[in-house]
């Protein structure tokens, strides 16, 4: 055998090689996704009968946020569901035939392997179904998960097959691929942050207020102020509004609004009745957040700190924050109490429990809901209430809709219940809410 055979097998070992060196030796290698073989195979084979191969990338471009609320093995629970659902999209399609896979090469997307006819306009083609299929998507993403606002990108590229291998042709239209949806994801970025900044500037933001109360004496005994954004959008609501801050990172921005909107609304109504407002930890741990309260309170007289409430919200992580302990410490000492929202909805509230000690803490509605039937609930309810003695907390519920549900939280004595049973948020005029 001559050498050039030896040489181009020896390069062609050394390549496939890297499939089996340690993992801690593959970091010094660029992070080519590896074919497996039913991928490579089908590609090569269209290939070679003469179709075109398109490689599509589906980019979730807030999946950070996701993986800051999820836990690893759920966020891989989820992709692959995302997975799962738009390979069924396409095998329900028209364009069934098309499919060859869909794979996660792309560690924030999927990435599938299209193959194209000669007699079809392969550009035409492309934009064709994904107009047709992108709807279909994304209405299946929120069906799935309506409390993210979840949002996507694609970008696509054809396999150029030249003098290299199938393997470099697909690698190049990959990353190709992936440039165009970053491109198109940091276009919507910039959209996303001109339209919070804007309403931001303009204040297009309302408070609503829902009462909250005493259950021993069937009284008012305070009120929830909570946000909703630019009327007759979707931004409205307020799970969008706040998604959009994050992604625009203008959550600070946001909420410090909420502050001085609630601090008007306080004044203009003469509410003396405690009031609660949610705010995320990544506020609360802001630096400037201390000072700037200071200054509203300077322009806002007539608040009384004892009188205000700040829940920390149960999504975020509070590990990490540099300044929020010390700006928990310094609102307690300006008199403003502390409360931890979303108790019992997941793993977060108990360890922010643990680390602050709350004044307040709020059971969140899924542990509320048909409490009265469940006794496994109540069970969590009463741990929830031994906690709270532990803390020397007070005991808020939230989210109750019936009487049973009330009944339960009396039998166990519970302080303080808010929900659509007792009333709905409205506009808070002098002590009372307007629907």
């Amino acid at each position: 055998m001559n050498s050039g055979f030896w040489n181009k097998n020896y390069r062609r070992v050394k390549k496939w090689s890297k499939l089996f060196y340690p993992q801690r030796k593959l970091r010094y290698y660029p992070p080519k996704f590896v074919l497996r073989d039913p991928v490579f195979e089908g590609v090569y084979h269209a290939m070679n009968s003469g179709q075109q191969v398109a490689v599509i990338v589906v980019s979730i471009s807030n999946i950070r946020e996701f993986s800051q609320q999820f836990e690893p093995k759920q966020l891989e629970e989820y992709k692959n569901e995302i997975k799962i659902g738009f390979q069924h999209i396409f095998e329900e399609s028209s364009y069934s035939e098309d499919l060859l896979v869909v794979h996660d090469y792309y560690n924030e997307g999927l990435t599938v392997f299209l193959k194209i006819h000669d007699e079809k306009q392969s550009v035409v083609h492309i934009e064709n179904m994904l107009r047709i299929l992108t709807p279909k998507l994304e209405r299946w993403m929120y069906a799935k998960y309506p409390y993210f606002n979840q949002t996507f990108e694609i970008g696509y590229m054809f396999v150029e097959k030249n003098d290299g291998s199938t393997q470099d042709a697909l690698y190049t239209a990959q990353q190709q691929a992936v440039a165009m949806a970053e491109k198109r994801i940091q276009s919507r970025y910039i959209e996303t942050l001109l339209e919070m900044r804007d309403i931001i500037q303009k204040r297009e933001i309302t408070l609503l207020a829902q009462p909250i109360i005493d259950l021993a004496t069937k009284q008012i005994k305070a009120w929830e102020f909570l946000t909703r954004g630019p009327k007759n959008t979707s931004l409205e609501n307020p799970l969008q509004l706040f998604s959009l801050a994050r992604q625009s990172n203008l959550i600070y921005d946001l909420e410090l609004l909420v502050l001085e909107k609630a601090f008007q609304m306080i004044g203009r109504v003469g509410c003396r009745d405690d009031v609660f407002l949610n705010f995320t930890p990544i506020t609360l741990g802001n630096k400037r957040f201390i000072p700037a309260l200071e200054k509203l309170l300077k322009r806002y007289e007539d608040i009384l700190p004892n009188k205000m409430i700040f829940e920390v919200t149960e999504r975020d992580s509070i590990d990490g924050l540099t300044f929020f302990h010390d700006n928990i410490k310094e609102l307690r000492k300006m008199g403003f109490r502390i409360a931890v929202d979303d108790t019992g909805a997941g793993y977060s509230s108990l360890h922010t429990i643990s680390e602050i000690l709350p004044d307040i803490i709020k059971i969140d509605r899924s542990v509320i809901q048909d409490i009265d039937t469940n006794t496994v609930k109540e069970s969590m309810l009463k741990g929830l209430i031994l906690i709270a003695k532990e803390t020397g907390s007070l005991v808020v519920a939230e989210g109750i809709e019936k009487k049973e549900e009330a009944d339960v939280l009396m039998r166990n004595q519970v302080d303080l219940a808010q929900g659509y049973f007792y009333a709905k948020p409205g506009t808070l005029e002098k002590g009372r809410v307007a629907l």
